[in-house]
């Protein structure tokens, strides 16, 4: 019989009964925190910054985002991949949906809709070896590797083929929703449709990362299923043995969902300003380059000079304030840039806006919040009030 424990993001701890096994699996899946208590056989299990649905043997551990609003959550996961469409927050979920078997619901009826016409079809390059001429031969391969021999010949040639980098995405995004448990009858009959049609379509390797594909005229019908894969496959998938259980999941880490959102939307309101920006720019703190730094984004002008950096931080904030090591971190970046500004900006919590300014030196640490409850377009302009924040000079300069 299967067991169904339900956590949200951010709530407080559940008192819960586990076997040994399933504390082993919970505990290196790192879903969440599973602590012993007093009780043998009981323990203490609280949601981390990851969401999603896990398999442990009998038991489904599912965790959901604070964000109740879930079309808030798609926009935020899809924004980094494709910002202009997802601008429109097209995929419509309610607040009783499971966000994994609604993307799931959602992915299914747009693929669907994308190959009802019949799959896209491309031209790819092939590299094989074949008894007869097909195409161009590899000079260099039939030397070395054929000894210059007649037969077989290693040949180059253009296929025209459903086998491509857009079929292949929906094949991917397939295969993964199928693993997710708790979706509805009717989606799964749609994603195993889906599979027989994408029958002749290479499915991705385990570990290789997807193939780019870019919007043209040709994939137009294509799109949104395209971009709704690219969602589903940011999500960490994973299957494996833990002792005696078979453990499935499908996670995504909020974080990285705020940090890339962070990066893509304020990077590209600072670049309209002036210059460009940077993701994890290297540094280092001491002269002899041994301790590495890597600031989520820095905005550089157009001689590469440093104008700014910015941290991203998606953490519960305390009741007294934003963690202090948080300030430590951003103190070292602006010390070795040589600025005197730098900002932190988090996911909403107590704190206004706040700015340190450090003693004994010409150096302010702000810490800026985004609301992430707000609709796409007021999140945007959110965005674009800090980056004028940001970019606007700093009282000593003026």
């Amino acid at each position: 019989m299967t067991t169904i424990l339900s956590l949200t993001e951010g709530d407080g701890a559940q008192l819960v009964a586990l076997t040994h096994g399933e504390y082993d699996a919970l505990n290196q899946l790192g879903i969440v925190d599973v602590t012993h208590t007093a009780e043998t056989g009981r323990y203490s299990v609280k949601a981390t910054q990851k969401i999603g649905a896990v398999s442990v043997g009998d038991l489904q551990v599912i965790v959901r985002p604070k964000i109740t609003d879930l079309n808030r959550l798609v926009f935020l996961l899809g924004y980094a991949h494709s910002r202009d469409v997802w601008r429109d927050d097209k995929v419509r979920l309610t607040e009783s949906d499971d966000l994994f078997p609604a993307l799931a619901a959602v992915f299914s009826r747009l693929a669907a809709r994308a190959t009802e016409q019949g799959l896209l079809q491309g031209y790819r390059t092939v590299a094989d070896t074949l008894p007869v001429l097909r195409g161009r031969i590899r000079v260099g391969e039939q030397m070395t590797r054929r000894y210059g021999l007649p037969v077989p010949l290693a040949v180059e040639y253009d296929d025209f083929t459903v086998d491509i980098t857009e079929n292949r995405l929906l094949l991917a995004a397939t295969l993964r929703l199928l693993t997710i448990p708790r979706i509805t009858p009717d989606t799964r009959r749609r994603l195993q449709r889906l599979r027989l049609v994408l029958a002749d379509v290479t499915a991705p390797a385990r570990g290789r990362s997807l193939p780019d594909w870019r919007p043209t005229r040709l994939n137009a019908r294509y799109q949104d299923a395209l971009r709704l894969a690219e969602v589903v496959l940011a999500a960490q998938s994973f299957e494996h043995r833990v002792g005696g259980l078979v453990v499935t999941g499908f996670m995504f880490d909020m974080w990285r969902i705020f940090e890339d959102f962070v990066c893509t939307a304020l990077g590209e309101s600072l670049s309209r300003r002036s210059g460009r920006c940077a993701t994890q720019y290297p540094l280092h703190l001491d002269e002899t380059s041994q301790i590495r730094m890597r600031p989520d984004l820095v905005w550089l002008s157009t001689d590469r000079t440093v104008q700014a950096v910015v941290d991203a931080k998606y953490k519960a904030e305390r009741p007294a304030g934003f963690p202090d090591a948080d300030l430590y971190q951003m103190l070292a970046y602006c010390t070795v840039l040589g600025l005197q500004d730098g900002h932190l900006v988090y996911a909403k919590g107590n704190e206004p806006v706040r700015t340190h300014q450090v003693r004994r030196a010409e150096l302010r640490l702000h810490t800026h919040a985004l609301d992430l409850s707000l609709e796409p377009a007021a999140l945007l302009t959110q965005v674009d009030r800090l980056a004028d924040r940001i970019a606007a000079p700093s009282p000593s300069s003026r």
